[in-house]
């Protein structure tokens, strides 16, 4: 079932809030769609940041309510410390909350959806560039 998951990047996930492109459709081609609590961390709080920031606080719900969430644990902690500590070691650190939606995606064997390159740089992270 692996091959009908995903996980969305900020970038997907506003990408599917906004209708873009394909996105829409895009998305209904998979079983399982995840959210990583540090997405959903990232979306609210550019909804609050908005000028409609209620209307677009409601979409946010409304997409966490059609998606599985991957939480944050204990194991993607250690992962977390894992990952940082190699991309430190090959100079090619990436953004702190991309590091915590690449560890919950590794913990959880689920693909990330995403447009940033940088995930590129983690090994262990199974990617679907958009």
């Amino acid at each position: 079932m692996n091959g009908n998951r995903v996980a969305l990047d900020t970038n997907q996930a506003i990408a599917v809030l906004n209708n873009t492109g394909d996105a829409g459709q895009w998305i209904q081609s998979f079983v399982e769609v995840y959210l990583p609590v540090p997405v959903i961390g990232e979306l609210c709080f550019g909804a609050l940041n908005s000028r409609r920031s209620k209307q677009n606080l409601e979409y946010v719900e409304q997409l966490v309510k059609r998606c599985q969430i991957l939480e944050v644990s204990v194991a993607t902690a250690q992962i977390y410390a894992h990952v940082r500590l190699i991309l430190k070691r090959k100079g090619k650190p990436i953004p702190e909350n991309d590091l915590w939606i690449a560890s919950v995606c590794i913990e959880h064997d689920v693909p990330l959806a995403t447009s940033d390159g940088h995930f590129t740089a983690i090994e262990e992270l199974r990617l679907i560039m958009r």
